[in-house]
């Protein structure tokens, strides 16, 4: 081998094929066998002159041809160079005056290196030793050169690898393929039955353990007559797992049914963790889709949903765990935000959750300080693997937006439930305040809620959500044209104007009208309402925050929590930020509002009386204005709080300022102090331990155990409700439960808790 160099060149070519000889000039010959060495001196002593005549081939095997080249571009990844007998081309670069091929590189020291795992490695400024054996396994070739000149590598790859500070980073090698070989080694049994279950499913075979434990792992195909077998055993004094023995190929030629025994929930959810770390709102039909296209195998939608709840499981805690951590998270909110309301209450008996009812702070400063004396009460169910109910109650700022007050949660709506929420709601106002405001409140005035009002707010105004009123209205009689009379109705400012509507609808439908008359216009319509709604008719809290209060429901409990506590700190943060920018003395609604009533005073005659007392004439009429008492005629002063067209016509008439006479609420000094308070962030969980050292109250806490609630959301789709046209107006069979002896449900369809 003296007086050889073997010079690796880059713009040369080899081209690979069958049936060539790579023949080395003036009868030398290469052989390499499982004792012989390779040794390299200098780069400059050994040359390898290939013949000019001869055609070079690198045999790969499986009887397909892979060409070969390595041009000046190293810089991308390497090409796939598989076992399944694909071609893969690799351009080269030609010096065609050159008779001579030459393979080499760029600089000095270089040389060729088989790894191990057979990849021609070229490198930088390394050396091979004079004694280092270059070895062909004999059980498992990989490199076979024999004396007649010929060359032959069979399933082996070509690379050149680059590590720092290697400047060729071209690497022709195969991506991790899920073949199996003898002494391939996993750092313990469950990356040994990973990897076996992977290349399984990726090759479309189905395994059966024949034995598994601590230091062996067996498994056959599970098609009959398949001679496929394999066994891996653990090494001695490691966890190390290493495969013995490898038995045939498949003769069985794969699965032919659509599922995968080896795909479980399991290997679902590790398939489609990353996604679900990007993307929480995948639904499992996407996750069936996206498996059949990346594995080929159908799944039942089951499998899906498992798998996604115990990736989410993982990722947010699961439901139970919510429940148990309750108290400690409870008393996280009030370490947190002091002055914050959180309380859990479980059953006695065997402590599973009943209720749990959450103010913080900011909200309550908030309200009593700066809002409306108006609260809307509204609910939603939770879409949770646990039945529940989240109730909220919720006040108006200034500007007209959604002030969240209170949160309760319980096992199950209902009369008692509702009761209680309007009590710690009570207790609440009361701690926090010297004199209870007189509160204009709006729901769907349900039974429970009605009762709950009266015992714990005897003076306030109670009145019907319009909005639960209308879908009544519009599943009753199903004609839009009624529906906006009946809001034409309860906008009515005067009683004059609300009759003449409820007369419209009277020459429509007369069922309607007596449909209407039933419900005392006291509790609805805004001519007859004896309490200050500021224009709002509604309380659809949910309807309002169906953004996120939605999303929120389908969470374990104290996720569902922090999803509105975020919410509620970021809408405190940016409505304070925004009101900084404001320059106005009225926020932008009231603003509009008033800008509106100057527009049209402009036309009004102002007839002035005394002091105080001024008559207003336009092509509406002739309406009386009280500037002291802050009243007018039309009603509207009182009923928005900011002065109607005509009120403003007769303050410019003795030139007044129109924004002394709104009500506070209204300004953006109120509106700041309404969010002049913050809702400070709860750390995470696995530092509420180490936060609370030293607290009473934190020890107790933990003490606490609460289970979740018995009653778990039924399977399926729930039930459409779908009333046909000819059961309209039909009165309905009560029915009877025999399970919890309630009406309205039979037996199959009762989710009372057991």
């Amino acid at each position: 081998m003296a007086n050889h160099d073997l010079i690796l060149g880059q713009n040369r070519n080899i081209p690979l094929g069958h049936d060539h000889h790579m023949v080395l000039g003036h009868n030398h010959n290469l052989g390499l066998s499982q004792n012989h060495s390779l040794e390299l001196g200098s780069a400059h002593e050994h040359h390898l002159d290939l013949g000019q005549t001869h055609n070079h081939e690198l045999d790969l095997g499986h009887g397909h041809d892979h060409e070969l080249g390595l041009g000046q571009n190293h810089g991308e990844e390497g090409d796939d160079i598989d076992t399944y007998g694909h071609e893969h081309d690799i351009a080269m670069d030609r010096k065609p005056e050159h008779d001579d091929r030459e393979l080499s590189l760029p600089g000095h020291n270089h040389e060729l290196v088989l790894s191990e795992n057979n990849d021609l490695i070229v490198s930088e400024n390394q050396e091979l030793d004079e004694n280092m054996d270059l070895t062909v396994v004999h059980h498992n070739p990989e490199m076979g050169i024999d004396s007649a000149d010929e060359m032959g590598l069979q399933q082996s790859h070509l690379v050149v690898c680059s590590t720092p500070p290697v400047i060729q980073a071209r690497t022709v090698a195969a991506s991790p393929s899920y073949e199996l070989s003898v002494g391939q080694e996993f750092p313990d049994v469950k990356s040994c039955r990973r990897a076996l279950r992977d290349t399984a499913i990726a090759l479309h075979f189905e395994m059966q353990t024949i034995k598994s434990d601590k230091t062996r792992f067996t498994a056959k195909c599970a098609s009959e007559g398949c001679p496929w077998r394999i066994h891996a055993a653990k090494l001695p004094g490691v966890p190390t797992f290493t495969i013995r023995t490898i038995h045939e190929n498949h003769t069985c030629g794969g699965i032919s049914h659509l599922g995968h025994q080896q795909a479980s929930v399991q290997w679902v959810a590790n398939s489609v963790e990353q996604r679900l770390k990007e993307n929480p709102n995948c639904k499992p039909k996407e996750i069936l889709e996206e498996i059949h296209r990346a594995h080929g195998i159908t799944l039942s939608y089951k499998q899906a949903w498992r798998g996604k709840e115990r990736i989410m499981a993982a990722m947010r805690g699961s439901f139970e765990e919510g429940y148990r951590l309750l108290p400690q998270y409870c008393q996280q909110v009030k370490r947190t935000n002091p002055g914050s309301i959180a309380s859990v209450y479980g059953n006695p008996t065997d402590n599973c959750f009943q209720r749990l009812f959450i103010s913080f702070q900011a909200c309550i400063y908030g309200f009593l300080n700066a809002c409306r004396p108006l609260l809307g009460l509204d609910r939603t169910y939770l879409k949770s693997k646990y039945l529940g109910t989240l109730l909220l109650a919720t006040g108006f700022d200034g500007d007209g937006a959604l002030f969240p007050l209170a949160f309760g949660v319980v096992d199950e709506e209902n009369d008692d439930n509702w009761m209680w929420f309007l009590s710690e709601l009570h207790n609440l106002l009361e701690i926090n305040t010297e004199n209870m405001p007189r509160l204009t409140i709006l729901s769907d005035r349900q039974k429970g809620i009605v009762d709950g009002v009266e015992a714990n707010f005897p003076t306030a105004f109670h009145g019907f959500c319009m909005r639960h009123l209308s879908d009544s209205f519009r599943k009753e009689f199903n004609n839009t044209m009624l529906v906006n009379f009946l809001w034409d109705a309860a906008n009515a400012l005067t009683v004059i104007e609300f009759e003449a509507k409820v007369l419209e609808i009277e020459e429509i439908s007369q069922d309607a009208a007596y449909w209407i008359r039933r419900i005392p216009p006291r509790l609805w319509a805004t001519a007859y309402f004896e309490g200050h709604r500021f224009g709002h008719l509604t309380a659809s809290i949910v309807e309002s925050l169906n953004t996120w209060i939605l999303e929120a429901s389908g969470l374990p409990i104290i996720q569902m929590m922090e999803c509105i506590r975020r919410q509620l700190m970021t809408w405190f943060n940016e409505r304070r930020e925004t009101s900084m920018q404001w320059t106005s003395i009225l926020v932008p609604s009231a603003e509009r509002r008033v800008a509106e009533a100057l527009e049209r005073a402009r036309t009004y005659q102002v007839l002035r009386a005394n002091e105080a007392e001024f008559e207003v004439i336009s092509h509406e009429g002739n309406n009386i204005v009280d500037i002291r008492n802050r009243c007018c005629l039309c009603r509207g002063w009182q009923l928005y709080g900011l002065p109607c067209a005509h009120a403003v016509a007769a303050l410019l008439s003795c030139r007044q300022n129109v924004h002394r006479f709104t009500e506070s609420c209204f300004t953006v000094a109120t509106y700041r102090k309404t969010y002049s308070q913050t809702i400070h962030p709860i750390p995470d969980k696995s530092l509420w331990k180490e936060l609370s050292e030293g607290d009473a109250n934190a020890s107790k806490a933990i003490d606490v155990v609460i289970n979740p609630p018995k009653s778990l959301r039924p399977p399926g789709r729930p039930r459409k409700k779908r009333v046909r046209a000819e059961d309209r107006g039909r009165i309905k069979r009560v029915v009877h439960c025999s399970r919890c002896n309630q009406t309205g449900h039979f037996r199959t369809t009762c989710a009372a808790p057991i």
